[in-house]
């Protein structure tokens, strides 16, 4: 029961009409609009209620909130109204982080989104002819450029991620049909998406061949009968099979899957146009290595070793492309004019050797001496100008990421940070609470920040961020 005197203490409180057309609420609603500032208004009201109905505030407290509730509305507001997805620095020394978003867009494809997406555009006109045209014809002129060395002409589609392009493809070529795989290459990539469950959904059926470690073109060959409609390659992404281990060369693969008229497809993953044995990563194949072993489709992404956005690319020859491209589930898996201009972008860069506008592989080509220059550099500054703070530069390594080059690491140099007064978790919290946020990862007691992945204008914030962390 609510007593009188309690009752007159709810009364102290304004009420939301009353507050809506307060002054101090009035630049609030402008700005953040009537719904939200509402919403936040009665929030902060059935607070101040609820501590009175539990005997926690005085008259004098009541008065002295209420003057204040202008400033709360605001500060929910803030938080409520706030960007989720923000911008963080990558500390980690993982290139292709798929948590923080996997490869940064470079700057021209940063420019061609704004440029191609503030107006109008001809995603799907043919300037020429000026009837309709094909929005892949973008990416496919150039694909086909980069290309051209393999001896085969391809066509090229694009649709919004590599698990879309691996379905719909095989739905396209192997629908109510039998689609051969190595058992060493029924992988599980992120999300617990496994291959055998996006074979199911394409409707088509998995024969599996040969053990975990070795699959011999035996196996393969004594699967063929007449319902094979695909042999299938897959790209072991986030692992790999080391020891007593055997796998038949692609050429091998192309050859059976010819002299049996059937396709032969690779799900790559990253898919790789840049060599990565310039930087030391050796056993990642090229989307041009598989066609030239005479692959017949290859599936990629868009936002890993490519460097460019979230997309899917089904690359083959001329006639499964346009089987796949006239499947009605392509309509709703394209990837819109945004990721048809960043990847234009992107593929340009490779046409010119324009190899470091690609943060991706600019990350990749650093070199340990360069990455230990800023790191000393960072670390004297912050002996210098904090007490209570271990800082030095470790040799370690830098990981690909993205379910690329599974084993393969770069040489790089990390600056340690710990403290008698703060663990490492503790440390790395604190960072990731800065802004922006830096993640970093912990090691052995210490929080590391590896400056591969760190843009060279983003170090005065690492130091700044280490300076205060002892505050």
């Amino acid at each position: 029961m609510v007593t009188p005197a309690k009752l007159a203490l709810f009364r102290l409180l304004p009420s939301i009409d009353e507050l809506l057309h307060s002054e101090p609420l009035q630049p609030i609603l402008v700005r953040q609009g009537r719904a939200a500032t509402l919403e936040a208004a009665r929030a902060v009201l059935e607070g101040l209620r609820a501590r009175i109905a539990a005997n926690e505030m005085t008259e004098a407290q009541i008065a002295g909130a209420v003057d204040d509730v202008p400033r709360e509305i605001e500060e929910r507001l803030k938080t409520a109204m706030a960007y989720s997805l923000r911008p963080v620095i990558n500390a980690t020394g993982v290139i292709l982080h798929t948590n923080l978003g996997r490869a940064p867009l470079s700057r021209a494809a940063l420019d061609r989104i704004v440029e191609v997406s503030q107006g109008y555009c001809n995603l799907e006109l043919d300037l020429e002819t000026g009837k309709r045209g094909k929005r892949d014809i973008h990416v496919d002129r150039l694909l086909a450029k980069l290309l051209a060395g393999t001896r085969r002409e391809v066509a090229t589609i694009v649709v919004n991620n590599n698990a879309a392009a691996v379905l719909l493809t095989l739905n396209s070529l192997a629908e109510g049909g039998e689609v051969i795989v190595s058992r060493g290459e029924l992988v599980e990539i992120g999300g617990s998406f496994r291959i055998p469950d996006v074979m199911a959904k394409s409707g088509a059926v998995l024969r599996e061949v040969g053990t975990t470690n070795r699959t011999r073109l035996a196996d393969y060959e004594g699967a063929v009968n007449e319902r094979t409609k695909l042999l299938l390659r897959v790209h072991r992404s986030n692992f790999e099979i080391r020891g007593f281990t055997q796998q038949p060369p692609l050429e091998e693969l192309s050859d059976l899957a010819r002299r049996h008229g059937i396709p032969l497809m690779e799900d790559l993953g990253s898919g790789d146009v840049f060599d990565l044995r310039q930087v030391g990563v050796h056993g990642e194949p090229t989307i041009a290595d598989s066609l030239r072993a005479g692959v017949s489709m290859v599936t990629f992404s868009g936002d890993k070793l490519l460097g460019g956005p979230q997309a899917g690319l089904i690359t083959g020859v001329h006639d499964l492309v346009a089987k796949v491209r006239s499947n009605p589930l392509f309509r709703a898996l394209r990837a819109d004019k945004m990721f048809h201009a960043a990847l234009e972008a992107t593929l340009l860069a490779y046409l010119r050797e324009d190899y470091d506008t690609l943060p991706v592989l600019h990350s990749m080509r650093l070199t340990e001496e360069a990455i230990d220059q800023r790191a000393q550099h960072l670390t004297h500054r912050l002996h210098i100008s904090t007490v209570g703070l271990n800082v030095e530069v470790l040799p370690s390594r830098s990981v690909i990421g993205g379910g690329s080059a599974p084993g393969s690491t770069l040489p790089t140099r990390v600056v340690a940070v710990s403290s008698p007064h703060l663990s490492a978790d503790a440390i790395a919290e604190k960072l990731r609470a800065w802004t922006p946020p830096i993640i970093a990862r912990v090691e052995a007691g210490r929080t590391l920040l590896d400056l591969r992945t760190v843009e060279p204008e983003q170090d005065a914030i690492l130091f700044a961020a280490a300076k205060s962390l002892l505050r």
